[in-house]
């Protein structure tokens, strides 16, 4: 048998160190999300821990490990959110001093929330973790701290597992499949040897952003191509651990990749469906579920919801775009008479089809009309395809020439 740095008994034991200390989240069955997927669906809502991902398990166990001496000196650990704040959080309660490093990309309510947790947080050049590590590494050497990695730590993955041991006795032990959001490996691989331990038929599959395919590449023999802007920041690792990896090799049946656009969808069909906020790296298991459903049809799935930090401003702006592809929020251009009533008329038409008018922008100096004439730019709140439609030929049977700017995308998943 392959050995690893953790068993399932030291996830036994990291689980009886977290009873009272980190929320036993509900593993919970969804109807709607079964019904969408075709598929029986098990959610496991880590978005709903204290520090709502998580990281928060496995930052207990490193903590509850430390000697005197070095709760003393204090700890210091590089996160893009999700593992500084469940590493801030529960430093707070041990009364250990704690440094996190942080990518200045990290969305500012996680940088907010790590620094409510009393963390001294330095934020740092760089879009990712890669950027931040020598920042810490120095700090961690000058003053003598404790490093809490991420996730290439024994502790941190036996914390970690204890996600599985949860699942398995809350929802169907007898699961078919266990989708898995990938960053450093650190829950993957964790859950991937309590999973198989408790139930060895159930296939673990991992989730990885497609700009960050870092244990995708590696196990294959890939040259790594990590690297950019995505909207799951929370999985955003150029390189799986050392401890990780073998795990996620032996273990993990497949690793499947999700683009921007997948996740951005998952996280409104969480909204819509599920009535519950997550961030883009907790929407990455869904993603891939939705985006391989001939696989995953008629089987047992469960679906790690790992976090759900997301930025207000970001979710606002992944919802209204959600509605753009749906063609509930439209961009219509009219080509009007510059004259006194024609707007009103206009404006008529619309709300007589039952369409709201959000937004209004008159544009004669940029685009080439005739110096009487004038396009008229309207973002319309609308029911869907069918009813822009209707909109359209009411401004065509009253003579105006109208075109839709914005663009609909089927196949969205909400």
């Amino acid at each position: 048998m392959t050995s690893f740095a953790i068993s399932l008994d030291h996830i036994q034991a990291a689980a009886r160190k977290l009873e009272g200390q980190v929320a036993r989240t509900p593993t919970r069955y969804s109807p709607k999300l079964s019904e969408l997927l075709g598929a029986e669906i098990w959610l496991k809502l880590e978005n709903m821990q204290y520090v709502t991902s998580f990281k928060q398990r496995g930052a207990y166990v490193k903590l509850s490990e430390l000697n005197d001496d070095e709760r003393k000196r204090g700890v210091i650990a590089v996160s893009a959110g999700n593992h500084a704040q469940g590493v801030a959080y529960n430093a707070q309660k041990m009364e250990v001093p704690a440094i996190i490093v942080m990518p200045q990309t990290t969305p500012f309510t996680k940088v907010r929330q790590t620094r409510r947790y009393g963390a001294e947080v330095v934020l740092v050049e760089g879009n990712d973790l890669a950027a931040a590590a020598p920042h810490a590494e120095a700090l961690q050497a000058e003053r003598g701290l404790t490093f809490v990695h991420p996730y290439d730590d024994p502790a941190i993955m036996a914390g970690q597992g204890t996600v599985a041991l949860e699942m398995l006795e809350d929802g169907p032990a007898n699961l078919d499949y266990l989708v898995v959001p990938i960053g450093g490996g650190g829950l993957i691989s964790g859950m991937a040897i309590a999973a198989k331990a408790l139930n060895p038929q159930i296939e673990i599959i991992g989730v990885e952003a497609k700009q960050y395919p870092s244990a995708y590449q590696a196990l294959r023999g890939i040259e790594a191509t990590s690297g950019g802007v995505t909207l799951a920041e929370g999985i955003a690792v150029k390189h799986p651990g050392a401890l990780t990896l073998p795990v996620i090799d032996a273990l993990v049946r497949d690793i499947l990749l999700v683009d921007e656009l997948a996740m951005e969808s998952a996280i409104r069909t969480f909204i819509d469906l599920e009535k519950t906020v997550v961030e883009g790296a907790g929407a990455a298991a869904l993603a891939a579920v939705e985006a391989n459903r001939e696989r995953f049809r008629g089987q047992k799935v469960g679906i790690v919801v790992s976090g759900g930090s997301i930025d207000s401003r970001l979710l606002s702006s992944v919802l209204l775009r959600g509605l753009v592809r749906r063609g509930q929020l439209v961009h219509i251009r009219v080509h009007i008479s510059d004259a006194p009533g024609v707007l009103a008329q206009v404006a008529s038409l619309v709300g007589e089809c039952g369409g709201n008018i959000v937004d209004v922008a008159h544009q004669r100096l940029f685009h080439s009309v005739p110096i009487k004439m004038t396009d008229l730019d309207m973002t319309i709140e609308t029911r869907g395809p069918e009813h822009v439609d209707e909109i359209l030929r009411a401004f065509r049977k009253a003579g105006f020439e109208a075109a839709l700017i914005s663009r609909i995308e089927e196949g969205d998943l909400a």
